[in-house]
């Protein structure tokens, strides 16, 4: 089998390890896998696979999630994927699998074949606080955990929209109550008073610069979430900003 569709296969088979940890079914239907609590909208990290006695242990970055629709998507540290699934009991149906085909020098080969391996067989999981385990009939593991969510303070959050070129840094600072950073043009500061899930921005102070117009305009957009109430949610390394007209902002933690 050639390089890159052995990983292929590694990564299709990601797909009902996602499903297998969700509470979810894609048409609506809801399913369980395992005991414990329902793990939709959490971002696993894959920690390692167990295959025959051997550990691989997974890159920093292998990780898999199970939105509440039903969808589900990840990363096996190299190659991304996004599938929809069902779940009946131990039962995990797979459709609409989407995934690349690269090879990467920093994912060990031997990780992403014996994750393809004990993923395409029957899985049973177990939760355990901040771990999840898969298991097959033949005593092979798939080690997942729940990741720290970041610090809204002193992380640098990036904001990219869909343009792909515009992107924003902010950071808050706790102790001076600030919001300091960079727009798609110009740098901005404003204070920043953190409440119950939500941030009271003051007025932003901006430098003057003048970009080109598709720049502006995002930036403008962004500006729009200052002086007033935001609310706010941090889901792993995922900053989530709803201004009180319901627009959004998602950004996210540059480690």
């Amino acid at each position: 089998m050639r390089p890159l569709a052995l990983v292929a296969v590694a990564v299709a088979a990601l797909a009902p390890l996602a499903a297998a940890c969700g509470t979810e079914k894609a048409d609506g239907g809801s399913g369980s896998v395992g005991a414990g609590e329902p793990v939709t909208g959490v971002q696993w990290s894959i920690d390692s696979v167990t295959v025959d006695g051997t550990t691989h242990k997974a890159p920093g970055s292998a990780r898999v999630v199970i939105h509440e629709s039903g969808e589900a998507s990840g990363s096996t540290g190299c190659n991304t994927f996004s599938a929809r699934a069902e779940v009946d009991g131990e039962r995990v149906r797979l459709s609409d699998p989407m995934f690349t085909e690269k090879g990467c020098a920093d994912t060990p080969p031997d990780f992403e074949k014996s994750l393809g391996r004990t993923l395409a067989t029957s899985l049973t999981a177990r939760t355990e606080g901040d771990r999840l385990t898969l298991t097959t009939s033949d005593g092979d593991t798939v080690e997942l955990s729940k990741p720290k969510d970041a610090s809204l303070y002193g992380t640098e959050w990036t904001i990219t929209q869909a343009e792909g070129k515009a992107r924003a840094r902010l950071t808050f600072d706790k102790d001076a109550k600030t919001v300091t950073g960079r727009l798609p043009c110009n740098h901005v500061n404003a204070k920043a008073t953190v409440g119950d899930g939500h941030l009271t921005l003051g007025t932003p102070a901006t430098t003057r610069m003048m970009c080109e117009g598709s720049l502006m305009d995002v930036e403008k957009r962004m500006l729009g979430f200052f002086e007033g109430r935001v609310d706010y949610r941090i889901d792993h390394e995922t900053l989530t900003l709803t201004s009180e007209d319901g627009e959004t902002l998602r950004a996210y933690a540059d480690r």
